[in-house]
This record gives C-alpha cells, sequence and structure tokens, in this order.
C-alpha cells in the first residue's frame, strides 16, 4: 500500500474529512488509493499556537506513529494565484495547509477512517508499507 506521512494536526485533519487538499512543494504522479500517516513528531509549536487552525481538530487523541485513514489521491494540480483565490473561499481548507504560487495542491476523496489504526514508521514522500 502506498503512505504519506503527515505530521500532526494535517494527518487528523484529513481522517476527519476537514482537509481535503494536501499541500506540498513537490508534484507526483501517482493516482490511487492512498494511506496517511501521523508522523510520530509532535506537533510543532508554530502550528500549537496557530489557534485558527488547532481549532479545526476535535477532542480526539492523536495516533502518532500510525496510519491512520485511507483516501483516493485524484489529482496534483500546481498552484496559481486564481486557484489560491478560489481556496480562500473555504476558510477551513485554506488554513490548514501553505498555499503558495508554484506548490502543489494533492486532491484527496472518499476519505475512509480505519478502524483500527496500524502501528508504523513515517518515511519522506510517499512510501509503501507491506
Amino acid at each position: 500500500m502506498k503512505v504519506l506521512s503527515l505530521t500532526e494536526p494535517y494527518a487528523t485533519l484529513i481522517k476527519n474529512g476537514t482537509k481535503k487538499i494536501e499541500t506540498r512543494s513537490w508534484k507526483t504522479n501517482y493516482r490511487g488509493k492512498l494511506y496517511i500517516h501521523s508522523s510520530s513528531t509532535k506537533i510543532p509549536k508554530e502550528y500549537r499556537n496557530n489557534t485558527a487552525l488547532m481549532s479545526l481538530v476535535d477532542d480526539s487523541p492523536f495516533n502518532y506513529g500510525h496510519i491512520i485513514c485511507s483516501c483516493e489521491l485524484v489529482g496534483c494540480v500546481e498552484m496559481t494565484d486564481e486557484f489560491i483565490e478560489e481556496i480562500k473561499k473555504n476558510k477551513n481548507e485554506y488554513i490548514s495547509g501553505i498555499y503558495e504560487k508554484g506548490r502543489y495542491a494533492w486532491i484527496l476523496k472518499d476519505i475512509q477512517v480505519l478502524d483500527t489504526p496500524i502501528k508504523a514508521k513515517g518515511h519522506l514522500g510517499i512510501w509503501n508499507f507491506n
């Protein structure tokens, strides 16, 4: 299975369906099923201090070091000024990513929460877990 590791609270925001676009500095040609892994890294201080971002997370505990949900990666869009202006209309999505011209928006659909999170060590990029 293909997996993408994210720091919290971003992994949980995807799991909860709040975040449907993952923003990255790099593009991918991969399309298909993708599992989301909550990295072992604790929430960085700059994220914890972002009250707007943290207000989007419910009271459920973070599953650090676990694969927590699956989704379909259906597109990868290079961000333009027009794209960013359109995303700004969805405040929750906008504050859940880094939207800058030249970055990439990975479009996620069909998010499914795993009944039992799977313990795994994360990796950079899209990685394989058997």
